[in-house]
């Protein structure tokens, strides 16, 4: 049954007894609910998490989750392509239900959005220039005046940057791809930024970047909704608990992860 189904026949059930119906669920629930739809935050361009195919559909390791918890939900997938600076404000205006990202849990996230259990935990890898190949084999090489590492704006990789390789300078883009391509085209010495994209990249660009791709921080990832919403938080949770149990997420996690067959829609 779906949560629309189970709502209504609970509201049905309660009217007949004269039990109130107000605050049946939590109020992202309810708005789900009564608008059928869930709509979700996220900044396509993310690889494997959130991309726009040549097609102009969003595909992706998020996109397959959220549309598999729309369907089980009863509900309309409405997707809500949001620049990163502003994703939590557009959550925190109501615009959409959720994040579904690629966040980082992390501390200063956390006092403004409630996160679900982690989906997924990756970490900060680096793509070298090859001219550094061998004389570069971990983020501490990099920790020095003379290299130029480049990263994202307002991502982990900056505030990893930041904090591990304080003493190399940094330039921040708008696009992990904008960043990524000046380590390709020799104008920065290193890319710090999400393994999994970071490998995607190495991969089809082989011979212009280097990856060194052993993550040097754990980041474990989740689902962001407005602080206050037990209920929401409680769905999410269970939700993942049953794709994880029921082989669902491995099927979608492979098809993202372990094999390249989607790159000819991105390319």
């Amino acid at each position: 049954m779906s949560i629309r189904k189970f709502v209504k026949s609970m509201i049905a059930t309660c009217a007949l007894v004269g039990v109130s119906t107000t605050a049946m669920a939590g109020p992202i629930l309810d708005d789900i609910v009564e608008s059928g739809e869930l709509r979700v935050c996220f900044d396509a361009g993310y690889m494997p998490f959130e991309m726009k195919s040549k097609n102009g559909a969003y595909i992706g390791f998020d996109i397959d989750l959220g549309k598999l918890m729309a369907r089980q939900m009863g509900v309309k997938y409405v997707p809500v392509n949001t620049a990163w600076d502003g994703i939590i404000p557009t959550l925190l205006t109501g615009k959409c239900h959720m994040i579904n990202a690629g966040m980082t849990i992390n501390a200063q996230r956390n006092m403004r959005v409630n996160f679900s259990d982690p989906y997924i935990v990756i970490g900060q890898s680096i793509l070298l220039n090859p001219k550094l190949k061998g004389e570069v084999t971990s983020y501490r090489d990099l920790n020095n005046s003379k290299y130029t590492i480049a990263t994202k704006l307002g991502t982990t990789g900056e505030q990893a940057s930041k904090r591990m390789i304080s003493s190399a300078k940094m330039n921040v883009f708008e696009t992990q791809a904008d960043a990524a391509l000046e380590v390709a085209n020799g104008k920065a010495d290193a890319l710090v930024y999400d393994m999994p994209f970071n490998a995607i990249y190495a991969a089809q660009n082989a011979g212009k970047v280097v990856h060194l791709e052993q993550p040097f921080t754990y980041e474990p990832l989740g689902w962001a909704v407005a602080q206050g919403d037990m209920d929401m938080l409680n769905f999410l949770n269970n939700f993942l608990r049953q794709v994880k149990g029921d082989g669902t997420y491995d099927r979608i996690y492979d098809k993202w992860f372990k094999s390249d067959s989607w790159l000819s829609q991105v390319q």
